[in-house]
């Protein structure tokens, strides 16, 4: 909106306006528009009042009416009055604008951005419209539409630091960081105190792992504005992510203490009981305890008034971290997910949707909803699968991305869909572009690592709801039905581990790809390596190493003396550098020197990743969560696996290959096996040459195997007839 620009200030009387008609009503208009720039809103309604009462038709005093009762947050009082002020005159692109911003601020988006159109249509250079065009494109998913009427806008008024910070704003949900982190610093040369901007960096340097510039952007934007209460509440994000976990609380009671109702900030609290990687002598066991007791106190302050805004905190953060702990988590998480459900199914209650009844048809209608629908693990451990082999005869497919990442693995989803939904949308749109398909089942491949995912598979969208082990934990949900699993996954009796009817598909599961690589040959002096010594890939992400093993890793090299552990520096680099240093001192506290055993190395693309692998001596996979999509590589790099049999599917996910393959001597019963057999491949260079030559003669049965697919089909058929 445009603001009132006049300087006048004082108030007039009834015998200013007892004067000639026109001036007087001009003089009271600027002083009104004085005591509105100056932010005297009640003195300033009080004269356009009386301006109304000698001319009741005044469109200024109209138009200045609406702009209060919008700050006032009522937007019907506002919509009524500009529509009041149009009526007078018609083609004020001013009104029209400022309308467009009423219409927004009601959630009528669609006639808000038709408002935007008609003033630019009288007055294409008007800048501020063409932003709040953006902002109603970007609302409705649009961003390349936004993007570009944000770049209008500054063709016509290049200084406009409000829009810099939009744009940067679209650009990073398109995923265009480095962009997104220029855009916002161009708002802060016009802008420098702009606490929004300053804020809003911090977002794009943490997504880029950043993690250090972002809390000295989020400590600068509370310099600037000290109650500003979303600078707090990402400040304790990053805090977590340094593992500063008093101070992170610390940041969310001050969000808190702004805006006692800041759901996403209470919630936080909670979820911050579970660090992404423990420092030394921090134990996973208290911090599960502390977990539970902050699950509780949450679920009790989500209640009266406060479960309205309760689902703009369900998928903010979640229990993600609490599957890395070898525990069974049923319990806890079906708590966690009652809550979600609870949330969520109040906000959908009110929302009220309502879809047109569908076409009966025989075959079977299959919405899989992801925000990885691309080169990523989980779609290749199990979506692309399903799109290659799945019958078209018996099911069609309907994809609802939910993600901004597009290369040739997008473009394969979309050909091979029967219809394809994507665009970075609003909670509502989501819902609604789910329901005008009429799902009859929907299966979500993960459910923890995407928030809009949780949000949607908290409510009830199809009549049968699955999860997978795309994130491979019960998802607690009362909303899921059932979990697809693999019978070489599980454990006997493990209906017990989850909330939804526990579903084994043969063998592995998945119809999984092969995915050669031409590998590169790595030059291992540059990368730090010793080629002499016995070099032993470690290739999990810093969450995945719990610190109960770390001995494992010392008694290997006390044991071996001369080797190497090939560990890979995660995105974020915080989380690289706390199990460096808890690692060193476990290593130091144990006699060894940490450098001579342990390198970091930068994080490989897949050629460079195979060439290493085939270089390497063997591949120690994580304890208590295996690796699948990186025990598959080195299975096709004919790399010896070392891995110890897990008690939940999470952590037996390299040990079900090993079994399909026939190689269970690869398994270890215990962390001494583990070290034993991993010493004795490093070791015994006919032993592992042997190991090599029967995973190239074994691991054709691992890839594009149909009778998991099958199975699949058959399970869903019979689903839908129980439902």
């Amino acid at each position: 909106m445009r603001r009132p620009g006049m300087t006048q200030t004082g108030n007039p009387s009834s015998e200013h306006l007892s004067q000639p008609r026109t001036v007087a009503i001009s003089q009271a208009l600027q002083i009104g528009l004085a005591h509105h720039r100056a932010g005297r809103l009640p003195d300033a309604e009080r004269i356009y009042r009386q301006i109304l009462e000698v001319d009741p038709d005044n469109p200024y005093a109209l138009q200045m009416l609406g702009l209060i009762a919008h700050k006032a947050g009522k937007y019907s009082v506002a919509v009524e009055l500009i529509e009041r002020a149009i009526g007078v005159l018609p083609s004020n692109p001013s009104f029209i604008n400022d309308l467009g911003e009423a219409y927004r601020g009601l959630g009528r988006i669609a006639e808000a951005e038709s408002c935007y159109r008609r003033a630019l249509s009288i007055e294409p250079n008007y800048a501020e419209a063409h932003n709040n065009l953006g902002l109603a494109l970007k609302e409705q998913g649009m961003l390349d539409g936004a993007v570009a009427s944000y770049v209008k806008a500054l063709s016509f008024k290049p200084d406009l630091a409000e829009v810099h910070n939009n744009l940067g704003n679209a650009l990073k949900e398109q995923g265009k960081l480095d962009e997104a982190v220029a855009s916002y610093i161009k708002a802060l040369t016009f802008k420098p105190d702009y606490a929004e901007a300053h804020n809003n960096l911090g977002n794009a340097l943490t997504e880029q792992g950043n993690v250090d510039d972002a809390v000295t952007s989020y400590l600068k934007a509370l310099s600037f504005k000290p109650a500003l209460a979303e600078a707090h509440y990402n400040l304790g994000l990053a805090l977590q992510e340094q593992g500063k976990l008093d101070e992170a609380v610390a940041h969310h009671l001050k969000a808190l203490s702004f805006e006692p109702g800041y759901a996403e900030a209470r919630w936080s609290m909670a979820m911050s009981q579970l660090p992404a990687v423990y420092g030394p002598g921090i134990a996973p066991s208290a911090c599960r305890a502390s977990f539970a007791i902050a699950l509780t106190e949450l679920d009790e302050w989500c209640c009266g008034e406060r479960v309205k805004n309760g689902f703009k905190a369900v998928g903010s953060q979640q229990p993600f971290y609490l599957a890395y702990q070898e525990e069974n988590n049923r319990d806890l998480l079906s708590r966690y997910g009652a809550l979600c459900f609870r949330l969520m199914d109040h906000w959908l209650q009110r929302q009220r949707f309502v879809s047109a009844e569908s076409a009966p048809t025989s075959i079977i209608k299959l919405g899989i909803v992801s925000g990885h629908f691309y080169n990523q693990s989980v779609w290749h451990a199990l979506v692309k699968g399903w799109l290659r082999h799945l019958d078209r005869t018996r099911l069609e497919l309907h994809l609802f991305y939910l993600g901004t990442t597009q290369d040739d693995e997008t473009a394969f989803a979309r050909i091979n869909a029967t219809t394809f939904s994507q665009g970075t949308r609003g909670l509502k749109q989501c819902v609604e572009t789910i329901l005008e398909q009429h799902p009859d089942v929907l299966i979500y491949p993960e459910i923890g690592m995407d928030s809009m995912t949780v949000k949607l598979a908290s409510m009830r969208l199809a009549p049968v709801q699955i999860s997978t082990w795309g994130h491979p934990e019960t998802t607690g949900l009362p909303s899921i039905d059932y979990y697809l699993s693999a019978e070489g996954f599980e454990p006997e009796n493990a209906h017990a581990n989850y909330t939804e009817r526990l579903i084994e598909l043969p063998h592995l599961g998945c119809c999984y790809p092969r995915m050669p690589a031409s590998p590169e040959e790595p030059d291992l002096a540059a990368l730090g390596l010793d080629p002499a010594s016995t070099l032993l890939i470690c290739p999990g992400t810093p969450y995945k190493y719990a610190p109960q093993y770390d001995w494992v890793l010392v008694e290997i090299a006390r044991q071996l003396g001369r080797c190497q552990f090939i560990f890979f520096t995660y995105r974020i680099n915080t989380r690289s550098a706390m199990l460096q240093h808890r690692l060193r001192s476990v290593f130091e506290q144990a006699g060894l020197r940490y450098d001579d055993f342990v390198v970091s190395i930068p994080w490989q693309e897949k050629p460079a990743f195979c060439g290493l692998m085939r270089r390497a001596d063997v591949y120690l996979d994580t304890i208590g969560f295996a690796g699948f999509n990186t025990a598959m590589q080195a299975v096709e790099c004919s790399l010896p696996i070392v891995t110890r049999e897990g008690k939940f599917m999470r952590g037996r996910l390299a040990s079900g290959i090993l079994k399909r393959m026939g190689l269970p001597e690869l398994i270890a019963a215990t962390e001494n096996d583990y070290v034993a057999l991993a010493v004795r491949l490093a070791r015994d260079g006919a032993y592992r040459d042997y190991v090599r030559s029967r995973i190239d003669t074994c691991r054709q049965v691992l890839f594009e195997d149909l009778a998991p697919i099958r199975a699949l089909e058959d399970f869903l058929i019979n689903a839908i007839k129980r439902h």
